[in-house]
C-alpha cells in the first residue's frame, strides 16, 4: 500500500465510481419542492454561508483512502488517548509535526513522527462521535493526508468532521459487486438522498437508494481491497461524514425558512 502508483490506481477506480452520482444536476436530486426554497433564498447568503464554512477548515481532504496502517500502541489517560500507527510505505514522505492525516474519516493532528510511527491524540469527543474509541492494538484504520492545492479531488471535497457513527445491518454480495446498508440516525437523513455523496470511514461513496432511516452504498472490488470496507460485516459501527455542500445548503435553507416564518 501507499506510493504513487497505488494511489493514482485507486483514484482511477472511484473515479468511475462516482461518475453516474457526479453528472447528476444537485437541483433534481434535492427534488422540486427543495429548489423552490433554494429560489427563495438570496444567492449571496449561500455563498457567504460557503464562505465561512471554508474559513472555519484549514483543511480538505477528498475521500481516496491512501492505505491502512496498523495500531501499533495505545496510551490510556482519563477521556483522552494517544495512539501510535505504522503508516503505509512511503506516506510519511514530508509529513511534519502538526500535519492532518484522516483516520477512518476522522481529522487528526501528528502529535509525534519517526519514520513510518506517526502518534496522534484523541480527545473526549472524538472517542465518543467515532468508531476510533474502539481500536486495540493491532486494529488498522483507513488513513489519508490532507489534500493540498493542485490535487487533484478523485472524490469529494471532506473536512474529516465525523457527524456520528451509523450501522451495516445488511449486506449484499455477489463475485464482483457489493451492497452494503447503514442504519442512520434520523436526524441526519435530511442530509442523505439517491446519489448523494457521504462519507463512510473516510471513504468517499455514492448513496445508491436511501429507505426511511437506511441507505446503502454500492462497492466495487478496487474499493473492497483498498479499505476497511472489505472487512466490514454485519453490526460494526463506521464513521459518518455527510457532504459537506449539502449540508450548508440544507441548514442555511431552514434558517431562512424558519427565520421567515417566525
Amino acid at each position: 500500500m501507499g506510493g504513487e502508483g497505488d494511489n493514482a490506481a485507486h483514484s482511477h477506480g472511484r473515479q468511475r465510481q462516482h461518475v453516474d452520482g457526479k453528472s447528476t444536476m444537485l437541483g433534481f436530486r434535492l427534488g422540486m419542492p427543495v429548489i423552490s426554497l433554494l429560489h427563495a433564498v438570496p444567492y449571496s447568503r449561500l455563498l457567504d454561508s460557503k464562505k465561512q464554512q471554508c474559513k472555519e477548515r484549514s483543511r480538505m481532504f477528498t475521500g481516496i483512502v491512501q492505505g491502512m496502517a496498523e495500531v501499533v500502541a495505545i496510551e490510556e489517560r482519563t477521556d483522552f488517548r494517544t495512539h501510535q500507527v505504522r503508516l503505509p510505505a512511503g506516506l510519511e514522505a514530508g509529513l511534519e509535526l502538526g500535519a492532518s492525516v484522516a483516520h477512518n474519516g476522522c481529522c487528526l493532528t501528528v502529535t509525534a513522527l519517526e519514520g513510518q510511527l506517526a502518534s496522534f491524540d484523541l480527545m473526549r469527543e472524538t472517542l465518543r462521535l467515532t468508531n476510533l474509541g474502539e481500536l486495540e492494538v493491532g486494529s488498522v484504520v483507513n488513513v489519508e493526508r490532507a489534500a493540498r492545492f493542485g490535487d487533484e479531488i478523485g472524490g469529494h471535497s471532506m473536512s474529516g468532521h465525523v457527524m456520528a457513527m451509523v450501522t451495516i445491518d445488511a449486506i449484499e454480495a455477489t463475485a464482483d459487486n457489493r451492497r452494503i446498508w447503514f442504519q442512520a440516525p434520523a436526524e441526519l437523513m435530511r442530509f442523505l438522498f439517491d446519489k448523494g455523496y457521504v462519507g463512510l470511514d473516510g471513504v468517499s461513496l455514492t448513496i445508491g437508494e436511501v429507505q426511511g432511516t437506511r441507505f446503502c452504498v454500492n462497492l466495487i472490488p478496487e474499493t473492497l481491497e483498498r479499505t476497511l470496507m472489505g472487512v466490514r460485516a454485519v453490526g460494526d459501527q463506521v464513521n459518518l461524514e455527510v457532504d459537506p455542500q449539502t449540508q450548508a445548503i440544507v441548514e442555511t435553507v431552514e434558517r431562512v425558512m424558519a427565520s421567515r416564518l417566525a
